[in-house]
């Protein structure tokens, strides 16, 4: 791809289940992008206040924490690795018992002070990131703005499909989606919203594929436009 401003900044942002993951990945790759899963950062200092058996309402300890562990995303947008302390926690963090962690400690403001900070520094050469407070707090001057979601029963079918959910009933599955959504978009800081001038992008019935050229699509015609 011809005339990439640089740094070139694309924000992903949704909820749950929405395909946020899949999605950038194949637009990092296709674009030649670092690739940037910030909820595996926020599912990194869950496994951090997990381990250390720190109370998840002690919200000072957790935002000390959060501000002072090391947490490295390394490798291509395929086999991308999460490091918590120099050890891969790669596979650690997609627990359901993480991952539920993960949705209350990111409801912390010092906590998401702190992710913010280090995304910003780590996307500062361009990259394709994912989250639910990119286009609206991280970067809200990111070049391309994304807001993907899909129907309620989409989204909770394919989290069900999942290996790490595979021991829970589609209800439950459901259910812990629905009070997530619901935290997400009601906390004070830095909620689950859609920028003002962001896409929004329905991937109800559509295949990952599609999705991903249609959003690659957007970005060169964006980019076109400002040339």
């Amino acid at each position: 791809m011809s005339c990439i401003p640089s740094p070139l900044i694309i924000a992903i942002d949704g909820p749950s289940g929405s395909g946020k993951t899949t999605v950038g990945r194949k637009i990092a790759r296709e674009l030649g992008l670092l690739y940037l899963d910030t909820g595996s950062m926020y599912r990194a200092v869950a496994l951090a206040v997990m381990n250390a058996g720190i109370d998840s309402a002690d919200c000072e300890a957790v935002g000390s924490l959060a501000t002072n562990i090391q947490i490295d995303l390394e490798g291509d947008p395929d086999s991308l690795k999460v490091y918590l302390q120099g050890r891969d926690v790669t596979e650690d963090v997609r627990s359901e018992d993480v991952t539920h962690m993960s949705s209350i400690i990111s409801a912390i403001p010092a906590v998401r002070r702190a992710m913010v900070s280090r995304q910003r520094e780590m996307a500062k050469r361009g990259a394709v990131l994912n989250g639910r407070d990119i286009g609206t707090v991280v970067f809200p001057d990111a070049n391309v703005k994304f807001f993907l979601t899909a129907s309620p029963k989409e989204r909770a079918r394919r989290r069900f499909k999942e290996t790490d959910v595979a021991n829970a009933s589609f209800k439950e599955v459901m259910a812990e989606m629905t009070e997530r959504d619901m935290r997400d978009s009601t906390r004070g800081d830095s909620p689950l919203a859609v920028a003002s001038d962001a896409v929004v992008i329905d991937s109800t019935g559509l295949s990952i594929d599609e999705v991903a050229q249609k959003m690659i699509t957007i970005v060169r015609e964006k980019i076109r436009s400002k040339e």
